[in-house]
């Protein structure tokens, strides 16, 4: 954005919740850059609130307003977020951390709904909402909980723009570390069942905060990818082998493993809570090994890379250079689909 378009664009005052995650830094810089007023209202951490040097902090943009408080209660909102101030738009990039059904209705549904609320009392004219695509097929419980808050969001009354993203850089590079240490590469089937047109966390920031003020993104459910052609999981394998120079190798995951893993689980939950949790993650694990983050074409019956709208200049492969030299690492916390080691796997929520 040139000089004379923020000088042309209004200074909206904004509120971002989920701010402390990766996509929500990115969105906060992006409106700080837009020439926007941002607060961030995030949950205090073990240090300081006031101690610049605390994690959450010192990676946020300083030019943000940064407060504290409780994102599942109405008060903390309207007392210690808005603070019973005028502001103009919401802008939520929070999202369940592990798509547990608790948590699911808690924070994709209970929480966001009690932040429309506080908003409307702020005077907020309009909300954006970080959401997924994969709710365009809704099996899982946080898709569900996605979907009823974006009903009670449309119905509201506010100006709303639903962003649909796909896969997300982190999400796809938790297997960057075994491949430099010589191991093989994951698959679910053969790897060619999904893809995805990646999204880095700056370009979903800008297209975030360029919502604000497109009126062409207003009342509209937004999908979006990232730049180039959609990838599936053993293109994304190939190009890391060569970018590593190994030759290729891959272990590949049956499909009808998980059903039967999450089938035995299912049974378990009936008597216990954690194994319930864990079949959901099955469920999770499943669904993304069979089913592509692009736009659903529904009279077609199919996934449409064509039909999937794109954004932004960053590619997943420039990013996997990035990491395989260590310019940057990634920040993957629950959201990784494979971590780098072989114990350990988690689903992604894009």
């Amino acid at each position: 954005m040139t000089e004379h378009d923020l000088a042309d664009s209004p200074r909206l005052r904004v509120l971002v919740i989920g701010a402390s995650g990766t996509a929500g830094k990115a969105t906060t810089k992006a409106l700080l850059d837009a020439g926007h007023s941002v607060t961030c209202f995030i949950r205090p951490d073990k240090n300081s609130q006031d101690d610049i040097s605390s994690p959450t902090i010192s990676q946020l943009p300083s030019a943000a307003t940064v407060r504290y408080g409780d994102v599942t209660d109405v008060k903390s909102l309207c007392d210690d977020g808005f603070c019973h101030e005028q502001f103009d738009v919401l802008v939520s990039c929070l999202a369940s951390r592990n798509g547990v059904p608790a948590d699911a209705w808690a924070i994709d549904y209970q929480a966001h709904k009690l932040a429309l609320a506080a908003a409307v009392d702020a005077g907020v004219k309009h909300m954006v909402l970080l959401s997924a695509i994969c709710v365009q097929r809704p099996r899982l419980v946080f898709q569900r909980a996605k979907l009823a808050f974006e009903q009670e969001l449309i119905s509201s009354g506010l100006t709303y723009s639903i962003v649909r993203p796909t896969a997300f850089f982190k999400s796809l590079s938790g297997q960057v570390d075994r491949v430099k240490k010589g191991k093989p590469f994951l698959l679910f089937g053969d790897g060619t069942l999904t893809s995805c047109k990646p999204i880095s966390d700056r370009d979903l920031g800008s297209y975030i905060a360029q919502c604000l003020t497109d009126t062409k993104r207003h009342n509209k459910i937004l999908p979006i990818g990232g730049p180039g052609n959609a990838i599936t999981p053993r293109e994304q394998g190939d190009q890391l082998f060569a970018m590593t120079h190994q030759t290729p190798r891959f272990r590949k995951i049956p499909i009808a493993l998980i059903n039967t893993i999450r089938m035995s689980l299912e049974i378990l939950g009936r008597v216990n809570q954690t194994c319930a949790d864990k079949a959901e993650f099955a469920r999770i694990a499943h669904y993304y090994a069979t089913e592509s983050m692009l736009v659903f074409d529904t009279k077609a019956n199919h996934y449409d890379a064509d039909a999937t709208p794109s954004t932004g200049q960053d590619t997943l492969f420039e990013y996997y250079a990035q990491l395989i030299d260590g310019s940057s690492v990634v920040e993957r916390g629950e959201h990784a689909l494979f971590k780098g080691d072989d114990k350990s796997q988690d689903e992604t929520q894009a």
